[in-house]
């Protein structure tokens, strides 16, 4: 998510989990997030300290999400964190030694996760409804690209957009990925081209179980917020649609129509922002396991650099490629 948009979004999305059974469990620790973590502070980093709060979120740029889960981790403190974790994998490792160490939980915001199409569409694989999946596809377009000055420090494209495509692969296929082909082209803006970056893309990706797919990214979508995806199996195929506002339909002599999708993820994705934050707040409370951890949050990072690798090099790269060796601190850690 960007994150000029996260921190609106998240603090939107705790308010409206208060009316949820959660509040009425567990009052207190939903009004120490209300009181405490949605308040923008000048020094974020001493929070944590605070011996009232029970967990932190983090929604900051991506280059301050490591010193902050470390910062917190230490303090005792159960994190929620906005992807990506970092964008260097030996970074990203540091941050995980620490909560490890600290004992505590992380949760990695791909909130794509918990909306309620995608789920059906894990449901339907997971249960053997399609059979065994051989083919996925997914379409992810944003209906604007975002301001220069965030493109500069954004780390690309398949840091930034294609992230949650990664994460969404891999959550609705149920493996690792393998491989990965990208291809990338300037159609929009010149201008993100001049930091190294593109603004159309279209990746294979080969996964560990012979599952072989594509992912087709861009920056402007002109009738609104496109996503969309399939999985195709032995036994059929199991598909979603774009949200729409309405399902009116009008149907005249001349034509048939609907109104466009809905045009943003804070339209499309709001109530699967509610949902993962209320069930962050359950794992901490409860004592539960997290849904997505910390090793979720690195894998879409592997992904990613080896997309950005293939694109520059014209052929297909192997994650072993990229992917640094687990420090001997994190073997046999299932990130719980």
């Amino acid at each position: 998510m960007p994150s000029w948009w996260a921190s609106h979004l998240e603090r939107k999305s705790w308010r409206k989990s208060a009316p949820s059974k959660i509040l009425a469990r567990h009052t207190t620790i939903i009004m120490r997030c209300l009181r405490y973590a949605m308040k923008p502070e000048p020094h974020e980093h001493r929070r944590p300290r605070n011996p009232d709060l029970d967990a932190v979120c983090i929604c900051s740029a991506s280059n301050q999400h490591t010193d902050q889960i470390i910062a917190a981790a230490e303090a005792g403190k159960h994190i929620f964190c906005e992807k990506p974790i970092d964008t260097d994998l030996a970074v990203i490792d540091e941050a995980l030694k620490a909560v490890r160490k600290a004992g505590v939980k992380l949760q990695v915001g791909f909130n794509r996760r918990f909306d309620c199409n995608y789920s059906r569409v894990r449901q339907a694989v997971v249960s053997g409804e399609i059979g065994t999946p051989q083919i996925f596809h997914i379409t992810s377009r944003d209906p604007s690209p975002p301001p220069i000055e965030y493109v500069k420090s954004s780390g690309g494209i398949w840091l930034d957009c294609t992230i949650h495509d990664f994460d969404m692969a891999r959550f609705l296929v149920g493996d690792d990925v393998e491989e990965v082909y990208a291809l990338g082209a300037v159609n929009i803006d010149k201008e993100i081209e001049e930091y190294g970056d593109i603004d159309t893309s279209v990746i294979s990706l080969k996964f560990k179980n012979g599952v072989i797919g594509t992912i087709d990214n861009s920056r402007r979508a002109v009738y609104g917020y496109d996503q969309r995806c399939e999985v195709f199996g032995s036994k059929g195929s199991v598909s979603i649609n774009n949200n729409y506002p309405n399902s009116a339909v009008v149907s005249t002599a001349e034509k048939i129509q609907r109104d466009l999708p809905l045009h943003f993820f804070m339209d499309r994705y709001t109530e699967s922002f509610v949902t993962e934050l209320r069930d962050f707040v359950d794992c901490v409370v409860e004592d539960k396991k997290v849904p997505v951890t910390g090793w979720d949050g690195r894998a879409p990072v592997v992904i990613a650099i080896a997309a950005k690798k293939s694109y520059h090099e014209g052929r297909p790269v192997k994650l072993s490629e990229v992917d640094l060796p687990i420090p001997e601190e994190l073997v046999g850690w299932d990130g719980q």
